[in-house]
């Protein structure tokens, strides 16, 4: 029998291809050693509570002890998720994490009350407050939190809620034990006649195979297991959603969606207009998919022939060495100073660079405070793409490294809104590169259609996504039951809207809608579409620009949530109110679809 190739355990791989985590905690003696001071700082808000109307300081001193609460939590609840992903068996970890938990809930709890309390002092007063020097570093945080007093409740009920944290979590944690954990797919002979053992990380490679046979028995092997747990897996996206549908009718919200904006002030005009936009240019969507389906000599297209390159037989592999050369070079436009400091941390260990056996699938990176800026990847060097995840992710940690350099701890942390701009924006600076230095027309071509498929990813795919979160949010608001079947049919409708009339759809795909890990996490993705849609604006206007534009860029980057996100966008220079920013990404599509036709 053939070797099959399996991933290597956790303890077998090398220390210099792992993140180094001791910029949070040295080793997990360190950990227990600050968790026990964790754990007995709920204990510390009686102290405040009751008092916070009497006056600005006290109101201050309740303020200051919740931030170094939260930052500590911070701390120690990275380095113990960190840890669960490297291995989602290693039950020590899961364990860790667990405690963790638990006791942040528990402190939670303890401080409930500073929210309804600080919104039941007078106006009069807590304007006052408000203008006291002392108060000065929390202001607009009171300012902000005076926004949700419509959707706060008193101070019994905010308790309550409060206390079902790691209950609400419980669907989403479920999942992401299944499909990381439980899920086995077996293994597939690739191209090259290895056996491969299928996964969440490999299942991804094997889409890019010229050789359409590995493909669709990739497809196929991998939703055999979907299929197989459909139910499970149903229950557990509809637990989630109806933990949202629950917190907004809880808060008063008008429904999930609007719960989901409110925070980030973000109207739910840019929402839909984002969804009408990308619906109106689906023609072009449509048409790429038959350039794809001609190009590739197939009588029909299915989802499976829609990662690998149309010019297959144009063999990019680039080592870690060479991907971070390559992006490093891409963002130069950025200056030294971004550029030494990434250096460092990609050649340094940042990173979790390859894949291991049970490790969590995909990408990520995580930063705070007062630590690294940590990326999680599952690199294959065989894979283009992941050399615009290593950049995007990049982007991400260098958005944290910049925030936390540049404000304090109560206004570092960007939100998503933004943290999308800055990852996309180093993967067109990136495709911007490679495209300059395309060596003939094969080449170029070759990275116009990963430019498509990129745009076609985060933008369409999306917008398609984030369509489907509102479908069914909407379903579960209106009282109806979320069975398979529902979640089946919701999304077969979406897939034949997007896909168009021409595209062959396998009955497996509707169960796509139960893999994706964003979808516990409800109304992210849109931010996606939206934030490649500003990066597009943004780097040409860094690229064509000079140093004003750069200036203004770096500024958003060190701007954390000091505002909120369209307005940090807008200091930036471009407008996502406007539908312009996505109709002209789209546009760009149209026209790059357009060029691939001529090249190839």
């Amino acid at each position: 029998m053939a070797k099959v190739k399996r991933l290597p355990p956790r303890s077998s791989v090398k220390v210099g291809d792992t993140w180094d985590l001791s910029s949070l905690y040295l080793n997990d003696a360190a950990w227990e050693r600050a968790f026990k001071r964790f754990e007995k700082l709920a204990a510390g808000y009686a102290e405040h509570r009751g008092k916070l109307a009497t006056s600005a300081k006290a109101l201050t001193a309740c303020l200051k002890f919740d931030s170094a609460v939260d930052r500590l939590g911070e701390r120690l609840g990275t380095y113990a998720f960190l840890k669960t992903t490297e291995d989602q068996a290693n039950s020590d970890y899961q364990a860790m994490f667990g405690r963790y938990q638990s006791v942040a809930v528990r402190t939670g709890e303890a401080a409930s009350f500073i929210r309804p309390e600080i919104l039941a002092i007078p106006a009069a007063k807590l304007k006052s407050f408000v203008a006291a020097k002392e108060l000065k570093p929390y202001r607009l945080s009171v300012e902000r939190l005076l926004r949700f007093k419509k959707h706060t409740l008193g101070k019994k009920e905010e308790q309550l809620l409060a206390m079902q944290g790691e209950m609400a979590g419980a669907a989403g944690k479920a999942f992401r034990q299944l499909l990381d954990a439980d899920l086995k797919f077996g293994n597939v002979k690739d191209e090259h006649g290895e056996q491969i053992e299928l996964s969440n990380s490999t299942v991804s490679q094997l889409f890019i195979s010229p050789k359409r046979s590995v493909r669709k028995a990739a497809f196929h092997q991998y939703y055999e297991q979907f299929t197989a747990h459909e139910n499970t897996l149903a229950a557990t996206l509809s637990g989630s959603i109806q933990k949202d549908v629950y917190y907004a009718r809880a808060r008063g919200y008008d429904g999930a969606l609007a719960a989901a904006l409110y925070p980030d002030n973000v109207p739910q005009s840019v929402y839909d207009n984002l969804i009408a936009s990308v619906r109106r240019n689906l023609p072009s969507v449509h048409h790429y998919y038959d350039v794809r389906r001609r190009k590739m000599k197939l009588r029909d297209i299915h989802h499976y022939d829609t990662y690998v390159p149309i010019l297959s037989e144009l063999s990019v592999k680039q080592t870690w060495k060479q991907a971070v050369k390559s992006v490093l070079q891409s963002l130069k436009p950025l200056g030294d100073e971004y550029c030494s400091a990434l250096e460092k941390g990609l050649n340094g260990r940042w990173s979790d660079r390859y894949p291991n056996q049970g490790k969590q699938s995909g990408a990520f990176s995580c930063g705070t405070y007062d630590g690294d800026p940590y990326i999680l990847m599952n690199y294959s060097p065989e894979v283009l793409n992941d050399v615009f995840t290593l950049t995007h992710e990049a982007g991400h940690s260098m958005h944290s490294y910049y925030s936390a350099k540049h404000q304090s701890f109560e206004y570092y942390n960007y939100t998503i809104f933004v943290a999308e701009v800055a990852s996309t924006f180093n993967e067109q600076l990136l495709s911007q590169h490679l495209m300059d230095r395309a060596r003939d027309d094969k080449e170029r071509a070759y990275l116009i259609n990963r430019e498509i498929d990129g745009i076609r990813a985060t933008i369409v795919r999306q917008t398609m996504f984030a369509e489907f979160e509102k479908i069914t949010h909407e379903m579960s608001e209106a009282g109806q039951p979320l069975t398979v079947q529902a979640f089946k049919d919701a999304y077969r409708q979406l897939l034949e809207a997007y896909f168009g009339p021409d595209f062959a759809i396998d009955d497996e795909l509707s169960l796509e809608c139960m893999r994706v890990p964003h979808f516990y996490r409800a109304f992210y993705v849109y931010k996606y579409a939206t934030g490649l849609s500003a990066a597009i604006a943004l780097s040409r206007r860094v690229l064509d620009g000079g140093k004003r534009e750069l200036g203004d860029y770096l500024g958003f980057l060190k701007g954390g949530c000091s505002k909120y996100p369209l307005d940090l966008l807008r200091d930036a220079g471009v407008d996502m109110e406007s539908p312009e920013p996505v109709d002209t990404a789209l546009a760009r599509f149209g026209e790059l679809v357009q060029e691939l036709d001529f090249l190839v």
